[in-house]
């Protein structure tokens, strides 16, 4: 478990070496194994600090669904930016594209195990639903946000003797379209998942499908108590 974390911590520590090695193809299975695995572990345990806020098998559930939750957006989007990126000109591979986004989601996981001690001060300090949903919503935006700005500077094409100008642009164009396209995808799986902090009643591991997201992120700007 000790050398999982410790790509991580290299990636934190030499991110251009890192980054590199992914270019180049090295030890490219060892890489997504020890990513998959740290970014796993760090989203399971903010979503157990999260399913706190309501039951013991909320916290059980959420520490499997918040990370299922990243991978599963991860899994779908994938192919959609590796056939776009290969038919306009990319000579990166189906696992170099992998490993790329498991950098950035690692990254995302991160940042909320930075988060985690905030997270917690206020679950134990306050005892309102509508507030550390929004206070959770804003913390994953953030992150979310900070985790798709890496992602674009690392994967953001670049020049080379065999590519024109027009396959760049129309790439870093895909690039842009595939991110908006991801945080869609995430958000809308992370509203049939839910839920995450559980309301008020009795446990429930899914609910009916019904309204969306920003509809409950309204609901609950409107209930929040100041």
């Amino acid at each position: 478990m000790i050398n999982y974390f410790s790509t991580v911590i290299s990636l934190l520590r030499d991110r251009q070496k890192f980054l590199a090695e992914i270019y180049q193809g090295v030890k490219l299975p060892s890489k997504i194994s020890s990513l998959m695995i740290s970014s796993f572990c760090f989203f399971a345990v903010y979503g157990a600090i999260i399913g706190a806020f309501h039951s013991p098998l909320q916290i059980l559930s959420s520490a499997i669904k918040l990370p299922a939750l990243y991978l599963i957006t991860l899994l779908v989007c994938l192919p959609t930016l590796y056939i776009f990126n290969v038919l306009f000109g990319s000579k990166q591979t189906l696992g170099q594209h992998f490993t790329f986004l498991l950098t950035a989601v690692s990254v995302i996981s991160l940042l909320l195990c930075g988060f985690a001690p905030i997270t917690l001060f206020f679950l134990i300090t306050v005892n309102d639903y509508h507030f550390f949903l929004l206070l959770n919503v804003a913390i994953f935006a953030l992150t979310g946000i900070l985790g798709v700005s890496f992602l674009y500077q690392v994967m953001k094409p670049v020049a080379a003797d065999h590519d024109t100008d027009q396959g760049v642009k129309v790439r870093t164009n895909i690039l842009r379209f595939w991110l908006v396209l991801y945080g869609f995808v995430g958000s809308q799986l992370g509203w049939t998942l839910r839920p995450f902090f559980g309301s008020p009643g009795a446990f429930e591991l899914f609910r009916p499908r019904e309204g969306s997201f920003l509809s409950a992120v309204l609901n609950s700007l409107s209930n929040l108590r100041f």
